[in-house]
């Protein structure tokens, strides 16, 4: 709930948010100094021109796009029509975390997400592991998108000028390919947009947020002519555990939502539009992917699905008869899924912005340009990163791998909840998740049951992540952290 008339919350004096020798791995950045140091970076700040439409457009737009263009042709074929109830799953599992997210968006406003919110509440250890997941949530799955981008492109391609990118150039290797081209192609066009300032960004977004919600409702028009109910007929042919393993891929559909979190520092009134902007993009997010799932699997045999790409606008070429409507969907797919590239991309960014200025990563990440106020070098080097990510590995092993990483994030954030309200009651809040303590809690035993769908090798692959994570910040984190120089000058003073 909106707590209206409450002052948000502004630095305190520097006293009070100093740092005090302790445990490294469970020192706690202030809230007050994570409040006081936003938008500072070095060289410059950045700057605060997003208003709540805009953050609104940019977690549709992080979330809107390949979950629902791409991965339904996935996650049919493993829960088959009860798909739609494998929507809702993940959808209410990523509900009750934006309910979390949306209460610490409007009391510790800054860039970095919930890494922020952890070192406020759980310590810097915690707060590491929690970037190094949201640098598998947001930089692996802007790839994952991109490698979707490229589906769709082809499908425009043959219906506008009968002619194809070939496989050795459209598919990463283990998918027929050599080298995904135009998803490195549109991971390049985004970094070009987000390099001309957040505002700029954000128009470029609106504009293609707008043609992507056109483009559902048109699929939906035309392909409810085709919906059949006895497609219908065997409606859970897995069982519960079908729904469940494709709630765990589709929950991949509702990575972005938190993206508005990371516009903290270039948000006009932040404590106020953040949390309306995330729990106003997941509604609208979760209808259009519920009436989408449920028009395509009456449109077509659940059986069909599996191996099926840019599966939506196959649909549609069935139902008309005609090429025409499948090819502009997938005009529409296009624009759309480029939208979650530059979303995504940016959230990324902001991140590691946060990070850096924590020292826990290094300081060329939290650079900003001071005739763009973006943070140059940052974009460029995790642009071309994700973009030859995104030409080398296959879509399903990136969609599970950032599945993880991102449920193992909103779980802290629902423990961050907790704890926040724990130890400071007192703190303004200008959201407060309802139910006192009963959504933080299903929110966190909800991704805890989301990531027990998810097979072994996804496991193994995030252990193996946590394991890198864990040598660079025993490595390097540990000693750079700006916390940690503080506390020695603090313990020096004594």
């Amino acid at each position: 709930m909106l707590d209206h008339g409450t002052a948000p919350p502004t630095a305190a004096a520097p006293a009070t948010g100093a740092p005090r020798p302790g445990n490294p791995l469970l020192r706690r950045k202030p809230v007050e100094l994570l409040v006081a140091e936003g938008g500072k970076g070095e060289g410059g700040t950045l700057r605060r021109t997003l208003g709540m439409w805009q953050l609104t457009m940019i977690s549709i737009g992080a979330t809107l796009g390949t979950g629902i263009f791409v991965v339904l042709g996935e996650a049919v074929p493993k829960a088959g029509p009860a798909v739609t109830l494998s929507f809702v799953l993940a959808g209410l599992t990523a509900l009750f975390s934006a309910l979390s997210y949306a209460e610490l968006a409007g009391s510790i406003p800054v860039a970095g997400s919930s890494y922020s919110y952890a070192y406020a509440t759980l310590g810097e250890l915690v707060a590491w592991v929690c970037g190094w997941c949201l640098i598998l949530e947001y930089g692996v799955s802007v790839a994952a998108v991109a490698v979707g981008w490229g589906q769709y492109l082809n499908e425009l391609l043959d219906g506008t000028i009968g002619v194809t990118i070939p496989d050795a150039l459209s598919a990463p290797p283990g998918d027929g390919g050599i080298f995904n081209l135009p998803a490195l192609i549109v991971v390049l066009l985004a970094m070009v947009f987000l390099l001309g300032g957040a505002r700029e960004s954000a128009r470029a977004n609106t504009i293609m947020v707008a043609v992507k919600i056109v483009t559902l409702v048109l699929f939906c028009s035309i392909g409810i002519m085709g919906f059949k109910s006895g497609n219908y007929s065997d409606f859970m042919p897995l069982g519960m555990a079908g729904v469940s393993a494709a709630g765990s891929s589709l929950f991949f559909s509702y990575i972005g939502f938190d993206a508005a979190s990371t516009a903290g520092e270039e948000a006009k009134n932040p404590q106020r539009d953040l949390p309306r902007a995330i729990m106003l993009s997941l509604i609208i997010v979760t209808a259009l992917y519920v009436l989408v799932a449920a028009v395509a699997v009456g449109a077509r045999q659940w059986k069909t699905f599996e191996g099926s790409e840019a599966t939506l606008a196959a649909i549609m070429n069935d139902v008309s008869g005609q090429t025409f409507w499948g090819t502009l969907l997938a005009a529409g797919a296009v624009i759309s899924i480029a939208s979650v590239v530059l979303t995504v991309l940016y959230g990324q960014t902001r991140i590691l912005f946060s990070m850096s200025r924590d020292g826990l990563v290094p300081k060329v990440f939290g650079k900003v340009n001071p005739k763009t106020g973006t943070p140059r070098a940052n974009t460029v080097i995790v642009s071309l990163f994700c973009g030859v990510l995104a030409a080398a590995v296959p879509l399903g092993d990136l969609v599970d791998a950032t599945s993880i990483g991102t449920l193992f994030a909103f779980a802290l954030v629902n423990i961050a909840v907790i704890v926040l309200r724990r130890t400071r009651p007192d703190m303004p809040r200008t959201f407060r998740a309802p139910l006192g303590w009963v959504c933080p809690i299903l929110g966190f035993f909800f991704c805890i049951y989301m990531m027990k769908g998810l097979g072994t090798s996804t496991w193994t692959v995030f252990g193996v992540w946590m394991a890198v994570g864990l040598v660079i910040y025993f490595g390097y984190g540990i000693r750079r952290s700006r916390l940690a120089t503080a506390t020695a000058t603090v313990s020096a003073e004594k």
